[in-house]
């Protein structure tokens, strides 16, 4: 049975190489981790190969929300609004620990975007489009109850107010728990395994050339189809088949998001608004006891995999928040860390970044080679739906078609039937612990029900918090391929982000603790210390 542990890695990497497969996955984000999960779950045997760590791209750099998608009626995008919303409401069901309802506020400004009328359209548009529960469908406010919600807000710019839900979510944890289901079903993914080029026969591709880079090692895949979901690489990739990047092609654009102590950002909840200045919208949103603003939208052409933030970028987040809540008066100063993710959008003549439709689109090459890219967080699920589709067209005619079944399948983590049924595994866990909560609490929304196995290997040492904390680690290890400590505080723990004073405290004893249970060699404890300070340097260089 493959699995995703970091034991078994070296195992499964060459193991990889004598399989025959019927689907070959480049990219470890959440587009690709989707497309492996939909293949295991029709009986097709798959691999994924990610160069970098999962979700070490977009997927772990976005705004951390599944969108029912309000923004994309200004773009008249309909049917994309319908999808999303759908997607929305099975991902909730799905993952209700890593998927939570969030009030938003619209505050309605003087000379913004949308006054009060054309406000409550489109939020009633949106409920019906996105088919919003009706517990949760849009409320207007006046002026007062808009204040009343957020004292904080310019009252002086605020005329009235839009209430309705969007869901909060953390990217890559959600990617995590596709591909830990993916594996539980037979297939394999694959971190730190760089596609070096493709092996091609009558100018047609049958596989892949490979570096296991943790091991320096490089190898050889075969596959009846590759596809290509590699996010802001899908055109790299694509040169290096017999078939190139003609007719379309990606166009990058660059989010960055700021993180601050809520304490400096006492923000009461979620809000959505209008930057005067080029009427874009961008959030603030809570998470426990930080708050995080964003996001850009501006034309990148550096390098891919660390897309830089500059002052100007931190410079319009921080006017745009001062202009909307004055009394903050926030400085550069008063950011505790930050990301910058790129978005893979389909370029489109003469239109800017945010103009650019979010829709996903499939390149095929003449080689064979299936690119997807565009499209958005929320609707991974249907976008590897249609991928698969066109797999089945280029698999042995003896491989009969199975229909996709991911929309009725929990995902790692997620087999809670009810709000209730998640309540009530907190708190029944909460029991076995004698200090502070929040930690039981924290875990179980990263990790959902597998966050058991966690609680059952601190309580079987002496249940303490530092025990708790250490099982935490060896669970990240031995069931999600964690083999570096930027994993960890990046993508499996969020702490990079949201707790980056504490990381002085923390680095070191994980570090030794992974240095010693996966014994490195020396050039691993190099990159393993290098990796970690880049990322540190970067959450707060501009």
């Amino acid at each position: 049975m493959p699995s995703l542990s970091a034991l078994q890695r070296a195992q499964l990497v060459d193991k990889s190489t004598h399989d025959n497969f019927d689907l070959i996955i480049i990219g470890g984000g959440i587009t690709g981790a989707g497309i492996l999960l939909d293949a295991a779950t029709r009986g097709l045997k798959a691999l994924l190969v990610e160069q970098e760590d999962f979700a070490w791209g977009t997927s772990s750099r976005s705004t951390k929300l599944i969108h029912g998608g309000l923004r994309y009626l200004k773009q008249m995008e309909f049917g994309l609004v319908r999808e999303v919303g759908k997607e929305r409401a099975v991902l909730y069901k799905n993952a209700r620990h890593l998927v939570r309802p969030s009030p938003m506020l619209l505050p309605v400004i003087k000379n913004g975007s949308l006054d009060k009328w054309t406000s409550s359209a489109a939020l009633w548009l949106y409920d019906r489009l996105a088919r919003v529960d009706k517990n949760e469908r849009r409320q207007m406010l006046n002026r007062k109850e808009t204040l009343s919600k957020e004292p904080l807000l310019n009252k002086d710019l605020v005329t009235a107010g839009g209430y309705y839900y969007e869901y909060r979510s953390d990217d890559a944890r959600l990617t995590i728990s596709i591909l830990k289901k993916a594996a539980s079903l037979g297939a394999v993914a694959l971190n730190y395994c760089r596609v070096d080029s493709f092996t091609e026969e009558n100018s047609k591709i049958t596989g892949l050339v490979f570096t296991d880079r943790i091991r320096n090692k490089k190898l050889k895949a075969q596959a009846s189809v590759i596809v290509n979901a590699a996010g802001p690489w899908v055109d790299q990739l694509r040169t290096k088949t017999a078939g190139d990047k003609s007719g379309k092609h990606l166009f990058l654009s660059k989010g960055i998001h700021l993180v601050f102590d809520r304490k400096r950002f006492p923000v009461r909840q979620a809000i959505y608004f209008d930057v005067p200045t080029d009427n874009r919208m961008i959030f603030v949103v809570p998470r426990d006891n930080k708050v995080y603003l964003g996001t850009t939208d501006t034309a990148y052409q550096g390098d891919i995999g660390f897309p830089n933030i500059t002052a100007t970028d931190v410079d319009y987040l921080l006017t745009a928040a001062n202009h909307m809540m004055p009394s903050l008066q926030l400085t550069r100063t008063d950011v505790e860390s930050s990301w910058s993710g790129l978005r893979p959008l389909i370029h489109e003549q003469g239109k800017d970044p945010g103009e650019i439709s979010r829709k996903d689109e499939i390149f095929i090459s003449t080689s064979g080679l299936i690119s997807i890219a565009g499209g958005k967080l929320t609707g991974y699920r249907k976008m590897a739906e249609r991928i698969i589709e066109h797999v089945y067209r280029y698999l042995p005619s003896q491989k009969t078609h199975v229909p996709s079944k991911t929309e009725e399948i929990a995902l790692a983590g997620g087999e809670f039937l009810s709000e209730k049924e998640l309540h009530q595994f907190i708190s029944d866990n909460r029991k076995h612990f004698k200090f502070d909560n929040q930690l039981v609490d924290e875990l179980v929304f990263r990790y959902g029900t597998d966050a058991a196995v966690i609680f059952e290997h601190a309580l079987n040492k002496n249940g303490t918090e530092e025990d708790l904390i250490q099982s935490e680690w060896t669970y990240a290890v031995e069931e999600e391929m964690c083999y570096y400590p930027s994993d960890f505080l990046i993508r499996r723990s969020g702490k990079l982000y949201f707790d980056r004073p504490a990381l002085s405290n923390i680095f070191p004893n994980l570090f030794n603790y992974m240095k010693k249970y996966l014994q490195w060699t020396d050039s691993q404890e190099i990159y393993a210390r290098k990796s970690y300070e880049q990322a540190y340097h970067d959450s707060l260089d501009f």
